[in-house]
Parts: structure tokens; C-alpha cells; sequence
């Protein structure tokens, strides 16, 4: 049986090796979802300016919800903090919802022996991040519209996003592999990141919550990631060193486990399948 290499240095060098295919797969994928639509490539503008105008007028107009960032907030004040939140849970969501069938819909790559499938993972986070390039883009537009500035710590929202980008990652080759075997963790996904979403600081402020579930809001690993962005993107601060570090080596550990794991059981892929 073929063995296949689990190292943490493996890890990154299959990206650099097939990067060039990752990003054909990549720019494939993009191109291929919004394929014989009217609109085309458009969608991938409006459908976040579209969602970020329904959540806005559901929290800020019928249920009056502010944020408290100062004593005349307007809603597009508050569209604009919401946004920052959308913008981190859609990236993490949309990858943890195609993993687990990330292998069952690419069948003809693993009798392909030499299909390097540990990059599959990596195309489907592309394709994310892309999206999610797109709502940044509307993001620093409307806030330059709105404010006539743009903070320079908005430079420092990808280092942000590392941490998760690293856990993301672990967890789509988790779950791919898992998904092989187990079909019923593509429905426990959707409903694991929805429920995410809510449990996230999304539309809310940590320090909305009385004390007692401040905590576990805390353990959240989004929370961070979603806190320290809008301090980048909108308040001009720059992210806890200390804090950001622990959540790299979190992130570093859970992309490698995942890893591990991926490779430990894409042995009997081609069994299943």
C-alpha cells in the first residue's frame, strides 16, 4: 500500500509544488460557478451587498441594535462593523461546508495515483478567499464613501487572518477525509457553521453578553480573529502580538493535524469510492 508523507514540511511544500495548479483549479472553479448567468462575475459583488443589506435592516431597523462605537451611530456605521464579521464567518463557513465533499465530487482524481488530492482543500480556500478579497474591496469603498479615510492598519487584516486561514485549512482536510467515509458530515457542517454564526461576535459586541458567557464566547476561535479585524479595519488599532501568536501556533497545529490525518486515510479512498 502506498505510503504518503505527513511531515509539517510536506505540508507546505505540495502547495508550492502544485501551485500552479492550484491556482488553474482555483481560477476554474471561480469562473465556472457564475458560468451562463446574466450578471456573471458581477454576483460575486452583489451577493455580499446583498446580504449585508438584509442582516442589516433584520438587527439595525427592526430590532434596533446598535453597537455603542459612538452616540450618533448610524446603521451604515453599524453595516459597516457587521460587515467585518460576515466577511471572517464566510470564509471559514464556506470552506467547512465543501470539505466533506470535496473527494466525493472529485472521484475521477483518485484513481488518478499521481493527483496530488491534499491540494483540493487549498483550491476550495482559494476560491473563498476570493470571494471574500471581493467583500473587503466593497468594504474599504463604503468606509472611504462614509469617512474619507481608510485606516493604515487595514495593511495588517491578512496577518490577521492567518491564524485562521492555517486552522481552516486543518479542518477542510479533516473533514475531507472524514467525509469519504462518514456522508453524514456534510449536513452536521451546515448546521455546525449557522449555529456558528450566531455563537460568533458577529452581530453583537463581546462585552454585549453579561459576564458569565463572555468566557465562552472567548474559547471561540473566531472571536479573536473577528475582534482584531475590525480593530484593523475600522478602529486604527493594531492586533494583541501576544494573543495573536498563541492563535498561529493554534492554527499551525490544527492545519498540520489535519494534514496527518488527511493522508493517513486517503489509503482507502479508492476502496470507498
Amino acid at each position: 500500500m502506498q505510503r504518503f508523507n505527513i511531515s509539517l514540511r510536506e505540508m507546505f511544500a505540495s502547495f508550492w509544488r502544485n501551485r500552479n495548479l492550484i491556482y488553474t483549479l482555483t481560477k476554474r472553479e471561480v469562473i465556472g460557478r457564475y458560468r451562463g448567468s446574466l450578471l456573471g462575475m458581477a454576483w460575486s459583488f452583489f451577493n455580499p451587498v446583498l446580504m449585508l443589506l438584509i442582516y442589516t435592516f433584520v438587527f439595525s431597523v427592526v430590532f434596533k441594535s446598535r453597537w455603542g462605537i459612538g452616540v450618533e451611530e448610524s446603521q451604515t456605521e453599524f453595516a459597516i462593523v457587521l460587515f467585518v464579521g460576515m466577511i471572517v464567518h464566510g470564509l471559514f463557513a464556506e470552506c467547512l461546508n465543501r470539505a466533506p465533499g470535496l473527494i466525493l465530487s472529485n472521484v475521477n482524481y483518485v484513481k488518478k495515483v499521481i493527483f496530488p488530492l491534499e491540494i483540493l482543500p487549498w483550491v476550495a480556500l482559494s476560491s473563498a478567499l476570493f470571494h471574500s478579497s471581493i467583500s473587503l474591496i466593497v468594504l474599504l469603498a463604503a468606509q472611504l464613501l462614509l469617512s474619507q479615510q481608510i485606516m493604515w492598519t487595514a495593511l495588517l487584516f491578512p496577518l490577521v487572518l492567518l491564524p485562521l486561514v492555517l486552522a481552516t485549512m486543518g479542518c477542510a482536510w479533516f473533514l475531507a477525509g472524514l467525509g469519504v467515509y462518514v456522508r453524514d458530515i456534510g449536513q452536521i457542517t451546515g448546521i455546525l457553521t449557522t449555529v456558528l454564526m450566531f455563537l460568533s461576535p458577529v452581530f453583537y459586541p463581546v462585552s454585549a453578553l453579561p459576564d458569565q458567557y463572555q468566557l465562552w464566547l472567548q474559547i471561540n476561535p473566531l472571536t479573536f480573529i473577528i475582534e482584531e479585524g475590525r480593530n484593523t479595519l475600522i478602529f486604527g488599532k493594531v492586533p494583541d502580538i501576544r494573543q495573536w501568536t498563541l492563535m498561529g501556533a493554534a492554527g499551525l497545529s490544527t492545519a498540520w493535524a489535519g494534514f496527518v490525518w488527511f493522508q493517513k486515510t486517503r489509503k482507502g479512498f479508492a476502496d470507498v469510492l
